[in-house]
């Protein structure tokens, strides 16, 4: 007998009929003599639901509030998915975030667990039950509700089964597994049957929505072995474990994407080290995420600074930026939006020189502009007018021959 975890996202529960079907995958691995623990995200579209009603009652919701908002949407899968379960023959029980003992950090609306007491769901599970865990969710050690950021639902499933010694976790979603880019916009996308911690890492940061960040260094700090797979085909999906032996001859492995990006640039910095780490320590503490930094001279012999944001963070960070000009020590702030974040991810760069060169030429060759440049070992990352996003993944991932069937040689 083993312990597993499932995880199930909004689209895989979006219906009473969907909740059924997941049910019974549930009801598979508990017939087979599987201890099993169930992560739910709320149902379908029901959190852009709550946001939209949140916003139209106020342009600026407290963000406490918005946590005891957004919580109810996993509280209805959890109860709906327990009766289902029921139907079936199987006893099961729900619990809330906090009533499953997920301990996080004091920050609404992007928090981080930072423990999980597991003597309630340990207790339930040797009583032959079925536990369903609200995903996206905790409480702080003052006893307020925490919710930690879109997609944060993988993020449980996978802190769950670390905490519990799960023998695998299973994350179910509406495609069969993480494909060399999103097969919605380049249909000759495939599916790969393994990737490695870091290159799920970077594909997840740069914008692969298939399995939130946080969840892949869960497992990666953990050594657990994780199956992203479709909740509607009964077919494996894709592994993500250590750097596998598996398709090492793919030096790009993937091509990410993630629009409504915004480039802000401040001019007239110091240069000083403290006036550079100044700007960056200010945002940090207001909980803004910065992602493509680019520093340049100028003739006085100042610095501009331009770094990339999610557009929605715009109106934040300029208010923090333009509130702490004083200490910030800055002449002037620009800003540009309408951008699109473009990436290559693949282990297999560290060892091909010219990779990014490559990049760079065929996007010039199909006259696309590169606004800013970051590089790792893994992944190259550009940003690019957002018009021109869709083209660029089409072209990059045709170019490094990832489309369907085929597998580069060396």
């Amino acid at each position: 007998m083993g312990l597993i975890v499932q995880k199930f996202g909004g689209t895989s529960v979006g219906s009473v009929e969907k909740i059924r079907n997941a049910a019974s995958r549930t009801a598979e691995e508990w017939k087979n003599g599987n201890q099993v623990v169930v992560v739910v995200s709320a149902m379908g579209k029901t959190t852009d639901h709550l946001v939209d009603m949140a916003n139209e009652i106020s342009e600026a919701p407290s963000k406490r509030e918005m946590d005891m908002l957004l919580t109810t949407g996993e509280q209805i899968t959890i109860a709906l998915y327990a009766m289902a379960l029921a139907q079936n023959g199987i006893e099961a029980i729900s619990f809330t975030g906090w009533q499953a003992g997920v301990k996080t950090e004091a920050i609404h609306g992007n928090a981080r667990i930072i423990d999980i007491e597991t003597d309630r769901i340990s207790k339930e599970l040797s009583a032959g039950k079925v536990v369903i865990v609200a995903g996206f969710q905790g409480v702080t050690a003052d006893g307020d509700i925490t919710t930690l950021g879109r997609g944060g639902s993988d993020t449980t499933a996978v802190a769950l089964a670390a905490a519990l010694k799960a023998d695998k976790c299973d994350i179910y979603t509406d495609v069969t597994g993480v494909f060399t880019t999103d097969p919605r916009i380049v249909k000759s996308a495939r599916k790969l049957l393994n990737v490695s911690y870091d290159e799920m890492l970077e594909l997840a940061n740069l914008g692969a929505g298939v399995l939130h960040p946080r969840a892949v260094e869960f497992a990666k700090n953990y050594g657990l072995r994780l199956e992203v797979r479709s909740s509607m085909e009964k077919e494996s999906g894709t592994i993500i474990e250590e750097e596998n032996e598996m398709e090492q001859n793919l030096i790009v492995r993937g091509v990410a994407f993630e629009d409504q990006i915004t480039r802000v640039s401040v001019l007239g910095v110091s240069t000083s080290l403290k006036g550079l780490s100044t700007i960056f320590s200010t945002l940090a503490q207001n909980h803004i995420n910065v992602d493509i930094i680019v520093q340049s001279r100028t003739e006085a012999g100042a610095a501009n600074i331009s770094f990339s944001i999610k557009s929605t963070n715009l109106p934040e960070t300029l208010d923090v930026l333009e509130s702490n000009k004083k200490s910030l020590n800055y002449q002037s702030i620009e800003s540009e939006t309408g951008l699109a974040k473009v990436s290559i991810v693949g282990s297999g760069m560290v060892s091909n020189p010219g990779v990014a060169a490559k990049m760079f030429e065929v996007l010039e060759e199909n006259g696309i502009q590169v606004k800013m440049v970051s590089t790792s070992e893994i992944k190259v990352s550009t940003v690019v007018p957002e018009k021109q996003m869709v083209n660029a993944v089409e072209s990059l991932h045709e170019a490094f021959e990832l489309f369907s069937g085929t597998v580069k040689t060396n």
